[in-house]
């Protein structure tokens, strides 16, 4: 803890070392995630972009047309993409103190500065992919359509909300018992296939709609679609829904985080 002799007595000089630590650990970040390999950033791009091409590919050998348009690749990439917002920014964010551990030993380095440096990283990151490959896929396909930006906005909003609030509660419980991150993935590897990425809402039967529904992926993946797809208009999305069900781990997550983050940290 830092003594009060050394802690700025300004409230605007004491934010801005805060955004001074935070942007250093971005770069940081930056140059050991994308500066040591070939490509660079264009690996943030390329590794989507590989997915939904295969994948689509793949679904489309199997059924005849997507459920809706024509296009598989737009079809699929409407739901992968936010997906692709959620797990990067969960995954990065359920491992920042660990990630950062060495830097948190300094006092001047706060577990949210973190929390937050990787959020901002990633959370913008994924942001600005799913939006150029979105407009490179509907250039390439040449497809015709009237973006509706504000459920697309909506969407990866949601999605940013959900992966924080799941990535910070993790974090805890992950530091607390190892085991659990193991236990999480095999937990949240079906969400892929849950959320809505080869098929609508629409297109299951009563009881998986009714228990799917509490999967707030298949709320983003639907509204993302609502922005591509004009005619498409689901009633079952709930945004309140979304934001509750983010906003709770979040919280919670926050209020163990201030609580035991020296224990997590000398873990």
């Amino acid at each position: 803890m830092i003594s009060p002799a050394l802690q700025p007595k300004n409230p605007a000089k004491r934010r801005f070392a805060g955004a001074r630590v935070i942007a250093a650990l971005i770069l940081r970040e930056m140059a050991t995630r994308y500066g040591r390999s070939p490509g660079g950033y264009l690996w943030a791009f390329l590794e989507p972009l590989g997915g939904i091409i295969i994948l689509s590919y793949a679904f489309s050998l199997l059924i005849r047309t997507p459920s809706l348009g024509t296009s598989f690749i737009l079809f699929f990439a409407t739901a992968y993409l936010p997906l692709q917002v959620y797990g990067n920014v969960s995954n990065t964010t359920q491992h920042a103190l660990f990630y950062s551990k060495a830097l948190l030993k300094y006092p001047v380095v706060s577990w949210m500065d973190a929390i937050l440096a990787r959020f901002f990283l990633n959370g913008l990151t994924s942001s600005l992919v799913t939006y150029i490959l979105l407009a490179a896929i509907l250039a390439f396909t040449g497809t015709r359509s009237v973006l509706d930006y504000v459920p697309l906005i909506q969407a990866v909003g949601l999605a940013l909300l959900v992966g924080l609030g799941l990535g910070t509660f993790n974090c805890v419980v992950g530091g607390f018992f190892p085991l659990w991150q193991r236990l999480w993935q095999i937990v949240s590897r079906p969400l892929f296939l849950a959320s809505g990425v080869f098929y609508t809402y629409e297109d299951l039967p009563k009881l998986a709609q009714d228990i799917l529904w509490f999967n707030p992926l298949m709320h983003i993946t639907g509204l993302m679609r609502t922005g591509v797809f004009t005619t498409y208009h689901p009633d079952y999305i709930s945004k309140t829904y979304v934001v509750f069900f983010g906003l709770f781990f979040l919280v919670f997550g926050l209020l163990f985080l201030r609580r035991f983050n020296r224990e997590l940290i000398n873990l």
